[in-house]
């Protein structure tokens, strides 16, 4: 059977594949051509993945959803990249009049009020009722629209729809305004014992309609650039993107576009690397975080403009894994919890880690005696 790869417009880009100039919203590339298509097609497929439409020559399509993958499949991310594609294009998606009887005025009136709503959610939706949920809230008094989107991206009917409260989840602690998944953790990005660089895949819902147009159009540019071997201009096109806080990662030879996150475990303060132990501390965060993907509870940003979080690994809680093994102090200053302070007096009992030491210095106290020594 003969797959093709149906790729949706994003902003009328035209990308040359083979020499010939080629829309997106034309392109319809056999699985060998797609094949051929190496670093460029990685990257379109990546950057419009949940939204690529496979479609089977001489096949029953009536079974599939609206993208021609079962409804199931679709969901979020297609929501999530329909609205992206609308701040783009200002076009709504093909097929949507089919499942409701508007105008096309009306239909992206919808979609500008879900733009808005899906850029103030916190976080974004990241499950099929909560985008359900979040198209209701917004249209709440269009019905006929609101059934229509929904059917549209096989998302949950209102009927469906379990009410919950605004409050922030109970299995966050207080202060979490948000949570994010990150790609695997380089060890080269762990700057010291408490802080680190992560990145997050722009495919992900709670990210893909956050991309910067210009970010998401350098990205395809770059793409074209590489597949020509022009890598001057693919350097370039890549130096903006890592201006605007992306980055193009290659992944398992995969092109992933991702943000760029520094981030401050809240909570603990490790010795700073030319201190005593600062390097042991370092190498035990490199130890817990290499290769790895995190869960990162976002309470807000420090005055560096670091988001400061709580970090979890394959079910373990990174703060309470340093201050256990010894190798931070608990920041009791910005963070009261009880239990940090049990853990770190449990380290501090057995001698472990920084606790080796007799009298060893606070980080907070050697960084204010460095400042002093400076002025």
């Amino acid at each position: 059977m003969d797959i093709k790869w149906h790729l949706p417009p994003v902003g009328g880009v035209k990308i040359n594949f083979d020499g010939s100039e080629l829309s997106l919203a034309e392109a319809q590339i056999t699985s060998k051509e797609h094949c051929k298509m190496g670093l460029l097609g990685k990257l379109v497929k990546f950057l419009l993945g949940p939204c690529l439409k496979p479609t089977t020559t001489g096949g029953d399509s009536e079974s599939l959803g609206p993208y021609g993958v079962s409804a199931a499949t679709v969901g979020v991310s297609a929501l999530a990249h329909d609205l992206f594609n609308f701040e783009i294009t200002s076009q709504v998606p093909e097929g949507l009049s089919q499942h409701v009887v508007s105008s096309k005025k009306a239909q992206a009136n919808w979609y500008r009020k879900l733009v808005e709503a899906w850029r103030e959610a916190q976080p974004p939706p990241r499950t099929a009722e909560e985008a359900a949920r979040l198209v209701i809230q917004t249209l709440n008094r269009q019905q006929k629209a609101v059934e229509g989107l929904l059917a549209f991206y096989g998302l949950p009917l209102p009927h469906t729809v379990v009410q919950v409260p605004a409050e922030v989840p109970t299995s966050w602690p207080q202060g979490v305004q948000f949570e994010f998944q990150t790609l695997p953790v380089d060890a080269r990005a762990v700057a010291d014992g408490d802080g680190l660089t992560v990145y997050v895949s722009t495919a992900d819902p709670t990210e893909s309609s956050r991309v910067p147009n210009e970010v998401l159009m350098a990205a395809v540019r770059r793409a074209k650039a590489r597949a020509k071997k022009n890598y001057t201009k693919a350097n370039e096109l890549h130096k903006k993107i890592t201006d605007a806080g992306y980055r193009v990662l290659n992944i398992q030879n995969e092109e992933i576009l991702a943000r760029k996150c520094r981030i401050r475990l809240r909570g603990i303060d490790a010795p700073e690397n030319a201190m005593p132990y600062g390097q042991e501390a370092k190498q035990e965060l490199v130890r817990l975080l290499e290769g790895k993907c995190l869960r990162v509870l976002v309470y807000g940003e420090d005055q560096f403009e670091r988001t400061v979080a709580d970090l979890h690994c394959n079910g373990i809680f990174v703060q309470e894994e340093l201050l256990k093994k010894g190798a931070a102090w608990h920041y009791a200053a910005y963070d009261q919890r009880p239990e940090f302070a049990r853990w770190e007096k449990e380290a501090r009992g057995r001698r472990v880690g920084l606790w080796a030491s007799s009298n060893p210095e606070k980080p907070w106290e050697w960084r204010k005696h460095r400042r002093s020594g400076r002025s």
